[in-house]
């Protein structure tokens, strides 16, 4: 089912990679892409649970745009061992317009697809979603 903003299908596999890392934990990030001749989102790649957070952001390209999953483990003042999902919405200021817009009108339609998502994040370069902003956002 496309969206009529953008046109964009969001393929199966999105979704069941996405209720994997939620309910089994299986991976601990996951870089979606938008694939621009299918017309749909689709899995990039998937990044194994003993990865660490520059792991993730080392997978995402440096100049075009991906949305991303990404499991944050923390533990609370209260020590107690928590985590959040996040949305990352990367969208680096030298990718292309087009690609941008694409990206941006999306997005929502995407997010909805994937139930559980606990925090969102709009990021156009790597300080914006730095690892001490990730946690900031966790609490």
């Amino acid at each position: 089912m496309a969206n009529a903003a953008s046109g964009m299908a969001v393929n199966d596999d999105c979704k069941l990679k996405f209720l994997e890392l939620k309910a089994k934990r299986t991976y601990r990030f996951i870089v979606f892409k938008i694939d621009e001749k299918l017309k749909q989102v689709i899995v990039e790649k998937l990044g194994e649970p003993t990865l660490g957070y520059e792991d993730f952001t080392a997978s995402l390209p440096e100049n075009e745009c991906r949305y991303a999953i990404y499991d944050f483990d923390f533990v609370t003042a209260e020590n107690c061992q928590k985590s959040k999902i996040f949305f990352i919405a990367w969208s680096p200021d030298v990718a292309r317009v087009r690609s941008k817009m694409l990206y941006a009108s999306s997005k929502d339609r995407f997010k909805r697809e994937l139930d559980g998502i606990q925090v969102e994040l709009q990021a156009t370069d790597p300080t914006e979603m730095g690892i001490d902003v990730i946690r900031g956002r966790a609490n």
